[in-house]
């Protein structure tokens, strides 16, 4: 079954760019291959709902796993499975991937044979990450999905396309290079590739060339530069991918790779990564706040959110890893429906300049009331799905040191404030130039892109325990490490 995850939107893709099909009826295919992978996805978790097949989150052991064998000296299989926590981001995938293509159906890309192949490419390759069980194998899924991302970004992107594109390149083949050769030390002096069968390593530089290709993917402080022009020049759907899901393989990669397998180096230098996360949060919300135009404030808040997941992920403790598996899916659907807010947007004034709208709120009722509730999760009310993963995340850090604690709560802050900056710039100030245009409302189908991710996000916010209480029922990343700790 994991094995169909992977292959639904990759051979959808091959049937986009060569099957003798019109053009419309091509570009619906790339929609229905996403919602085929939506209703495998529905079957592996019909445990939940009662169902006599399904996913079974009590399991320690892993589930729907394919196994064939590759290089047999080498110790290398094609190895793929499925944990609850990999699950959870998986459906993220398939989700926001689905409403991406859909939304670009609905704005009619040009190329549609290229561009929708290419994103069907990026949602299959970023499935294989998420269950990949072999270190070569999560090597090859990890390249394979920066090069749609290459593309769509360098073909279909904006006017700073070119730039952004070289400059996403640079950043991504360093990190790639790093983990290739950590994949290969790593591999060798365990004597397998197979994340299951290998044990654990004190070699503290190859941790580091793992956690340094995850840190560009996430981004992390330092490793950033490529953010803004990359989430800016692309099309939205493509930045939602990239904010909302894209980012997240990072998240798998320090779980499953780092915390579990380099247990001696990880508690060593948790400190030192934790304040690195701890900077991410607040430097990513303080230029989230500065930025004049609304993709730059849900880009730069992405990085933010990205250096509170990364807190909890290196808590290393139940809080912490629940509160990030949680607030990765929250984050990936908020994200991806702001962008798609944003395009809409966008599309009606033909800007993304907060200084030149305003006003929107004004005769747009469904676009108004779409962007404060979305708005309202971002800004972690209480009882929001955000709230939950923020409050897990905190409290695990706390665990960590109180300092770490604070400076969150701080940054939380720092979210509200550009939250509502944002709000009130699009919907309630004194219109702009380009606010006065007659855009209109929200059409239905606009509406029908953006409510499932809104629906999906309430459902977490009344059921967060249905992710944080069902992602690590077994074995712990961070009982290694305890082991290693005084």
């Amino acid at each position: 079954m994991t094995t169909a995850l992977i292959l639904i939107p990759l051979v959808g893709a091959l049937l986009v760019w060569l099957a003798p099909i019109p053009e419309v009826v091509r570009r619906w295919f790339g929609l229905d291959t996403g919602l085929l992978a939506f209703v495998v996805m529905c079957g592996l978790i019909g445990a939940f709902a009662g169902a006599a097949y399904g996913f079974d989150f009590a399991s320690e052991e892993i589930q729907y796993e394919t196994q064939w064998s590759w290089f047999d000296d080498l110790g290398i299989s094609f190895h793929v499975g499925l944990f609850g926590f990999s699950l959870w981001l998986i459906g993220l995938t398939i989700v926001v991937g689905t409403a991406a293509i859909a939304y670009g159906i609905w704005a009619g890309r040009e190329r549609p044979r290229a561009y929708y192949g290419l994103m069907l490419f990026l949602v299959g390759s970023l499935v294989g990450v998420f269950s990949s069980q072999d270190l070569l194998v999560f090597y090859a899924f990890f390249e394979a999905m920066l090069i749609p991302i290459y593309v769509l970004v360098g073909v279909w992107g904006g006017p700073g396309r070119v730039k952004a594109t070289i400059t996403f390149v640079i950043y991504t083949m360093a990190g790639s290079l790093l983990m290739l050769a950590a994949v290969v030390a790593f591999g060798v002096t365990q004597g397998t590739f197979d994340l299951l069968d290998a044990g654990t390593s004190d070699n503290t530089l190859v941790m580091l060339g793992f956690l340094a290709a995850f840190a560009v993917k996430a981004p992390l402080l330092p490793f950033h530069g490529w953010l803004r022009s990359a989430y800016t020049e692309s099309t939205h759907e493509v930045a939602a991918l990239l904010s909302g899901v894209v980012s997240k393989a990072a998240v798998y990669g320090m779980i499953w790779i780092v915390l579990r397998h380099f247990p001696e180096p990880v508690a060593d230098l948790r400190g030192f990564v934790l304040v690195v996360a701890s900077l991410t949060l607040v430097y990513g919300s303080v230029l989230a706040f500065r930025q004049p135009d609304a993709r730059g404030v849900i880009a730069y808040s992405s990085m933010g959110q990205m250096g509170l997941i990364t807190l909890g992920v290196f808590a290393a403790n139940d809080l912490g890893l629940d509160g990030a598996v949680l607030h990765s899916v929250s984050h990936g659907l908020v994200s991806a429906a702001l962008f798609l807010l944003a395009a809409m947007i966008e599309r009606r004034t033909g800007t993304g300049e907060l200084a030149a709208l305003g006003g929107m709120a004004r005769g747009r009722p469904a676009l108004a009331t779409l962007v404060m509730v979305v708005g309202m999760f971002t800004l972690a009310v209480p009882g929001s799905s955000n709230f939950a993963g923020e409050f897990a995340i905190l409290a695990g850090a706390f665990d960590r040191g109180w300092g770490y604690a604070a400076v969150g709560a701080l940054a939380i802050v720092l979210a509200a404030l550009y939250a509502l900056r944002l709000i009130s710039a699009l919907l309630h100030r004194e219109r702009g130039s380009a606010g006065r245009g007659d855009g209109g409302d929200l059409s239905w189908s606009e509406i029908g892109l953006v409510a499932p991710l809104v629906a999906l996000l309430v459902a977490l916010s009344v059921w967060p325990a249905g992710i944080s209480g069902n992602s690590f029922p077994g074995d712990r990343p961070q009982e290694t490490i305890e082991a290693v700790e005084p």
